[in-house]
């Protein structure tokens, strides 16, 4: 068995890399790539080029569309008092690109289960176009008060949403991007307990 491939799957990485490593790694025409200004990679620069780790000729057209691979929270504790932005990173297997349209954009719902309360949800949105990249942030400003001490948040499985003519696509195709978090990937990105 080769050590790396051209499918969507995540073992299709190359296997030296760990689990967390391959969350940075995407496809492009050129083969697997790290994302720039990784530590691993040897610089900080995140101007810089993606570093090519393994040639496949065409892999993301080998692909086919762009699918949606991991989601984690940015926003690593929570101040109920205070509140603040909510963020949350999602990732593809390929660059993509993400257009507004009328601005009212992509959508992510954020479930936010009270202590001894009834749940409710949180819709974060990418606050600008996107080009040619494999991840995107969605955020939410929430006031302070909202939630309580000890409040979890968590990203549920679901399709993105779209607003008005909001797209996602692979970069520089029509290709319409896959935009559906698992239930896997719904779990693997945890939950965030508020503070008081």
């Amino acid at each position: 068995m080769s050590s790396w491939g051209a499918s969507d799957a995540d073992e299709a990485k190359p296997k030296w890399l760990t689990t967390a490593q391959k969350k940075q790694v995407y496809a492009t025409t050129a083969g697997w790539v790290e994302e720039a200004g990784n530590a691993s990679s040897g610089n900080n620069n995140t101007s810089a080029a993606a570093e090519v780790l393994v040639c496949v000729k065409n892999l993301t057209t080998k692909l086919g569309a762009a699918t949606m691979t991991s989601v984690e929270f940015i926003t690593t504790a929570w101040d109920a008092s205070n509140g603040g932005t909510l963020q949350v990173r999602a990732r593809w297997n390929e660059a993509i690109d993400v257009v507004l349209g009328d601005g009212s954009g992509v959508k992510l719902v954020v479930n936010r289960t009270p202590s001894g309360g009834s749940a409710v949800s949180h819709t974060l949105k990418v606050q600008a176009a996107v080009t040619g990249v494999n991840e995107v942030v969605f955020s939410l400003a929430i006031a302070g008060g909202v939630a309580s001490a000890l409040d979890s948040f968590a990203v549920i499985d679901q399709g993105l949403t779209f607003g008005g003519n909001a797209t996602c696509k692979d970069a520089g195709t029509s290709v319409t991007a896959e935009v559906v978090i698992t239930a896997a990937m719904s779990t693997a990105a945890g939950t965030l307990v508020a503070t008081a």
